[in-house]
């Protein structure tokens, strides 16, 4: 009797064995799903990492102060700090606003871009920031991230509770 308690014990632990082996494997497999279904993330962010080395790279040597010179003599602007990091911050937004632009393009990257219309505000609006003056940018940055949160809301208030655009006559 206390031999088949044993052995019905031992086969009731290799079933629960058995179910947290396949959830873990389930978790493992939806997470690498995500990536594959999602490879235009990690592009744009490695893009932006070639963007951020090309650059620093460059400022070695003195790019940035040769087109702080010719924008000041031939256009006449005077540019307070065309440094590296802000054509950095400037560059990771564009790179990003082309992210937004080809998630709301094709259906098979399509994810929510809230978010990311307002980190485009911020680096750009960081970026502009440190080329002139901070006082008139603060101001610009609130009224771009409030915009770009109005705008979302009117993106998803067009389409339905699971993203999908609302049914005709429904």
């Amino acid at each position: 009797m206390g031999e088949q308690w044993h052995d019905e014990k031992e086969e009731k632990q290799e079933k629960e064995d058995e179910k947290r082996y396949e959830k873990q494997e389930k978790e493992e497999k939806s997470w690498d799903e995500k990536w594959r279904h999602d490879p235009l993330g990690t592009i744009v962010w490695a893009v932006i990492l070639i963007w951020a080395g090309l650059v620093l790279f460059a400022s070695q040597f003195g790019v940035w102060d040769s087109l702080n010179d010719f924008l000041a003599r031939q256009l006449r602007l005077e540019v307070v700090n065309l440094g590296p990091w802000a054509v950095i911050l400037f560059g990771a937004g564009l790179i990003v606003l082309v992210e937004v632009i080809i998630r709301l393009l094709v259906p098979e990257y399509r994810r929510p871009v809230g978010g990311s219309i307002i980190f485009i505000m911020v680096v750009i609006g960081a970026a502009i920031g440190m080329i002139w003056d901070w006082r008139a940018m603060g101001g610009l940055i609130l009224i771009g991230i409030g915009a770009g949160i109005i705008l979302d809301s009117f993106i998803r208030g067009r389409q339905g509770p699971g993203g999908d655009s609302p049914k005709p006559g429904a």
